[in-house]
């Protein structure tokens, strides 16, 4: 829990950065109530004892799910405060037996122009798949988790379904949505805004205030 306010639910689900749908903060909402979540599949690889590819439904039968209300800060210099509804990520990948090599865990999400008509943009700035990572140890904090819903519903396509990681320390950008595949790596993984900009873009992306973007001031929110 946090001390603010919850956001209301109506400015969660139409406030989105989701390039996959558009650059426009409205596009995801506008764009992704089509997107086809079921069936859905995450290929597990790399250093782990079990990898392969796993029907979303197999791999919550595990998990226990519960309410975490986050604040969400975005590097943009605007925050929610957000009621996910998920499930601690490390419960999820010791499933997978990570070994001593599994520095890093990457994330991706899915690539489906048809569904998604900001990949098929010829001015998208991203190379696609959308990529992200966490240090080993991050990814089994207790507060990492993986959010399959919002305000005690099911995850809305404009924010991420069906599920996405949130990182409460880590600006937005780190909280990858839709994902499809997770590899377990000994080497830090490229993660897509700093490949695209890697003078304004870490790899870490720690929410401090008192570092600044190098566009704008990071010591007051909206």
């Amino acid at each position: 829990t946090v001390d603010e306010e919850i956001s209301a639910y109506r400015a969660v689900i139409t406030h989105n950065n989701f390039y996959e749908f558009g650059t426009g903060k409205q596009d995801p909402f506008e764009r992704a109530q089509q997107f086809k979540t079921d069936p859905w599949s995450v290929e597990i690889s790399g250093e782990c004892a079990k990898p392969g590819t796993y029907a979303l439904e197999d791999l919550l039968r595990s998990v226990d799910l519960e309410e975490r209300i986050y604040r969400l800060r975005c590097v943009e210099a605007w925050s929610m405060v957000v009621p996910w509804i998920g499930f601690e990520l490390g419960t999820l990948l010791k499933q997978f037996e990570p070994n001593s090599k599994a520095k890093y865990v990457e994330f991706e999400t899915l690539v489906d122009p048809e569904q998604m008509p900001g990949q098929r943009s010829v001015f998208s700035s991203i190379p696609w798949p959308y990529v992200e990572g966490l240090r080993m140890d991050e990814a089994m904090h207790p507060l990492t988790i993986m959010a399959l819903g919002v305000y005690g519903q099911a995850m809305p396509p404009q924010n991420g379904a069906p599920f996405r990681l949130v990182v409460p320390w880590k600006y937005g950008f780190k909280s990858i949505k839709s994902i499809v595949a997770i590899r377990f790596r000994e080497a830090m993984p490229k993660n897509s805004w700093n490949v695209i900009a890697p003078g304004e873009y870490g790899f870490y992306a720690n929410v401090n205030p008192n570092v600044d973007h190098p566009r704008w001031s990071q010591a007051s929110e909206r």
